[in-house]
């Protein structure tokens, strides 16, 4: 029989066959090749995952929160704040309602943690009352349901003594009264000057006037401390507060004092100045006291409530007194308004 010459073709109709070791190599390379891609994928993310943890850690060491949880629920809050009071400014009223509720039913459980036993349920009642009451009322109906709501927490208490577990000595009686009427002044009794700025003729635009310069001043604080702070303030208070860090609240604050004055507000330029530095000094009284209740607890938060946060009472430190402050600008300025 005569070979097949090497350049032969294969009848019509059939396919040139392959040896199978070519084949099983080059499946083997391609597999290879892609379990190699998968792995440095796997590598670098877990490479960025590590560095953006560490980087997360070295932020919360330094400021205390964690940055990404506080931002969104920053945002929530921010967001419900704007829909109640531009929608329509009787609408704060509820979101107002929710964070003093909150806010003394934190104070209160705090102060238990302490040895106080100030009734919880009473305050939530009492705080949540001045609320309609600073709206539809104005002052005299605030300041009546604020020492009213004083007075039902001090009863409520009186009564509970009836009860084995509750009594206590008179010294610690009149201890836990002054406690609860801590919880009514420190909360309700300042957050009931938002209600009154924001039943006014433009109110709710001087609500949200000021709540920005508070945020502008938390947020200057914190980015010029984080950069450049090395010089504690009150080191004994609040240790993570400097020198630093305040010098750029009041920076944040005059800039979004003038702006919003201007563009919100209508007033002159002079007054965001006198706006800002006003803002400031009351934010700040507002932290380190919240800061010197917490070190006196012997507490980090005041509650876990809001991750990233702390609770309630620890991003609202600064709002309280700087909302009387707030409402006494507009009775003095307002009147200038273009």
């Amino acid at each position: 029989m005569t070979p097949a010459p090497d350049n032969a073709q294969p009848p019509e109709g059939t396919e040139p066959t392959v040896p199978a070791p070519r084949r099983v190599n080059k499946r083997a390379q391609v597999d290879a090749r892609v379990h190699g891609l998968e792995d440095d994928f796997r590598n670098q993310v877990a490479a960025t995952r590590a560095q953006i943890d560490a980087t997360q850690e070295r932020i919360q060491a330094r400021t205390g929160r964690n940055l990404p949880v506080a931002i969104l629920i920053g945002l929530v809050l921010g967001g419900g704040l704007l829909a109640s009071l531009l929608v329509e400014k009787a609408f704060f009223m509820v979101f107002a309602a929710l964070l003093i509720g909150f806010t003394s039913y934190e104070l209160a459980n705090a102060l238990r943690f302490a040895g106080r036993n100030i009734p919880r349920v009473a305050s939530i009642i009492a705080g949540v009352a001045v609320v309609p009451a600073a709206f539809y009322w104005g002052p005299s109906g605030a300041w009546l349901i604020t020492l009213a709501g004083m007075a039902f927490v001090s009863l409520w208490r009186t009564v509970e003594l009836i009860r084995p577990s509750h009594r206590v000595s008179a010294a610690g009686f009149w201890k836990d009264i002054g406690a609860g009427v801590l919880v009514q002044v420190y909360v309700p009794f300042l957050a009931m000057f938002t209600l009154l700025l924001d039943r006014e003729p433009n109110g709710q635009f001087w609500v949200l006037a000021f709540l920005i310069v508070v945020v502008a001043i938390d947020t200057g604080a914190y980015a010029s401390g984080l950069l450049f702070g090395k010089h504690p303030m009150a080191p004994k208070i609040s240790p993570k507060k400097t020198w630093e860090g305040f010098a750029g609240s009041v920076v944040a604050a005059i800039l979004a004092g003038v702006l919003l004055g201007i563009f919100m507000l209508h007033l002159p330029w002079w007054f965001g100045i006198v706006f800002g530095v006003v803002m400031v000094f009351t934010s700040t009284i507002g932290d380190l006291t919240e800061s010197l209740i917490k070190r006196d607890l012997g507490i980090k938060d005041i509650s876990t409530f809001l991750p990233g946060h702390g609770g309630f009472l620890d991003r609202l430190d600064s709002t309280l007194p700087s909302a009387a402050a707030a409402f006494m600008l507009y009775l003095v300025f307002s009147s200038l308004a273009g």
